[in-house]
């Protein structure tokens, strides 16, 4: 930390991204003072939190840890990474953990590994106070019994606790986006509204810029408000791309609720210092009166196998919903003549990509589209009987005519054999909230020995 601001660069939005090395050594060279990055996300589906593994390849996590790690030594700087393993399970910090040593050892670096593990077990969680986010309705012991994984959201607190204990690394499990961005500048007495806000702007890295794809972002953050920078030289932040990102994934753009409070930003303003740099000034943060902690988790659903055919007859395509309609029909009484199954022993999915898939009756289309892609997703409680639904849909994926066709269409599987067994599904069941008496209580914290 120089000139009374602390300097947070944000190499990419997620670890295992990728992100152009000079721009990370740019970064060292404008001085900052901390290494932050997400290492997870639930954008991707329940599947990650459910099953506990990551849904970034190792291969590319080890790659932009090796590049952070040895930049972290070179300057001296901590490395905090948040969310590990994609939805920041126990397992998936040990993932990371695994990597980072393996990079340590090779590299012949001696830094301090703290690990945050925030996977919550359904026992402990039963005796607390625990409350409804819209529109979830009152928690039913049985939904968090029934969870495969439980994790809890933490804000900076913990991580700020791994720093003061001598952490060089942290990794930590699941957390705010925004804390991992946030805690080394609030812990060096930074203002709450400038650090919360700059925070959320830079937590996808380049996204705030005029080239998402350049790579990350230094943010200077001091008494006064913030500065947001692109590393790479070519690209450019400007007030309406800075201000934009308050547009992301909020349900409000002037607030968004951390754990220990809300940040305000409706007087924020927001000035081109030059052709590159963006100066914010007016953000605010209203500490909580209760310190609550958002809890995820994830339920088996079921096994899905998945078939996938093509059309491209025009006939077809110009009653592509007479067809579709038609299929589900057939489908329900194929499965029910041959393999007795009701509509409670298993269900099924058809999405009509290039017609309707995505907003369906939303987005009506009068022109009959020139191909359609046909997605059949079939879910029962054992792979066996969803792979079964799908053979038995497999001749009317291939042959199925429209019901004025005298003759049988010639469809195209995607894939041989046609169908896809998908394995365990799973669903998101938890949207509430733990009130917790201390930000850290939830959290488990190991700071490795000195080597």
């Amino acid at each position: 930390m120089t000139d009374n601001a602390v300097r947070v660069l944000v190499p990419t939005g997620m670890l295992g991204g990728g992100f152009p090395p000079e721009t990370v050594t740019r970064g060292l060279q404008l001085g900052a003072d901390v290494i932050a990055v997400d290492g997870g996300s639930t954008d991707s589906g329940p599947y990650y939190l459910g099953a506990g593994v990551a849904k970034t390849a190792r291969a590319a996590v080890a790659r932009d840890m090796r590049l952070l790690l040895r930049a972290a030594a070179s300057a001296g700087i901590p490395l905090i990474i948040g969310s590990c393993g994609t939805s920041g399970t126990d397992s998936g910090v040990d993932w990371v953990a695994a990597i980072t040593r393996e990079i340590l050892a090779d590299e012949g670096l001696t830094l301090r590994v703290a690990t945050i593990y925030s996977s919550q077990k359904a026992s402990d969680l039963a005796a607390l106070p625990i409350r409804p986010l819209p529109p979830a309705g009152p928690l039913d012991p049985a939904v968090l019994d029934g969870c495969e994984n439980i994790v809890g959201m933490m804000g900076h607190e913990p991580i700020v606790a791994a720093l003061r204990s001598g952490a060089d690394v942290v990794l930590a499990g699941r957390a705010t986006d925004t804390a991992l961005a946030a805690a080394y500048p609030l812990m060096r007495g930074m203002p709450a509204g400038p650090t919360w806000h700059a925070a959320k702007i830079v937590e996808c890295g380049g996204q705030c810029t005029t080239n998402p794809r350049a790579g990350g972002v230094l943010a200077t953050i001091d008494a006064g408000g913030f500065t947001i920078e692109p590393l790479d030289p070519a690209a450019a932040c400007t007030p309406s791309s800075v201000a934009a990102h308050m547009l992301y994934e909020t349900v409000n753009p002037f607030t968004m609720r951390e754990p220990a409070g809300t940040i305000e930003v409706g007087d924020a303003v927001y000035t081109a210092l030059d052709d590159r740099r963006v100066r914010v000034t007016g953000s605010r943060f209203d500490p909580a009166g209760q310190h609550t902690i958002k809890l995820e988790g994830a339920r088996l659903t079921g096994y899905q196998t998945m078939s996938f055919t093509a059309i491209r007859d025009p006939h077809i395509l110009g009653r592509i919903d007479t067809w579709a309609a038609l299929l589900r029909t057939m489908i329900t009484e194929w499965v029910s003549n041959t393999l007795r199954l009701g509509p409670d022993d298993y269900s099924f999915d058809i999405r009509l990509y290039g017609h309707d898939a995505i907003l369906e009756k939303l987005d009506p289309s009068a022109a009959p589209p020139r191909e359609v892609g046909v997605m059949l997703l079939v879910q029962a409680p054992d792979q066996e009987t969803a792979t079964a639904v799908a053979k038995v849909a497999n001749p009317l994926m291939l042959h199925l005519p429209t019901p004025d066709m005298d003759h049988l269409p010639s469809l195209a599987f995607a894939t041989s054999p046609a169908e896809t067994e998908r394995g365990p599904a799973y669903e998101f069941v938890l949207n509430h909230v733990v009130e917790v008496d201390s930000p850290v209580g939830l959290f488990r914290i190991h700071l490795e020995e000195s080597r």
